[in-house]
């Protein structure tokens, strides 16, 4: 019997062709007010980074354009999210 190989390991067989631009947007300011920041907690490939002076910080390198962050932001728009640009995003390679 095989071991089951893990999260890390899976997401690491993807591939990811990045434009110079975010898909995603997030409004620093907003986030700043927001008390549940719950696109940190949200993001499968955890590419939300909560800062010392509580503001969040997004790296689209990774992402796996599922849409979570733009679901679960409690603040309606303060993250804009809309697919890659053609021939950019994630290829996903197992599954």
């Amino acid at each position: 019997m095989s071991t089951p190989i893990g999260l890390p390991a899976l997401l690491g067989l993807n591939s990811f062709d990045l434009a110079e631009t975010s898909h995603i947007e997030v409004d620093p300011t907003l986030c700043l007010t927001c008390v549940t920041k719950a696109c940190v907690a949200a993001c499968p490939a955890q590419l939300y980074r909560l800062e010392p002076d509580g503001g969040v910080v997004f790296d689209h390198a990774g992402c796996l354009e599922c849409g979570t962050c733009a679901v679960v932001c409690e603040h309606g728009g303060v993250v804009s999210w809309r697919p890659p640009a053609a021939g950019f995003g994630v290829s996903y390679r197992y599954g």
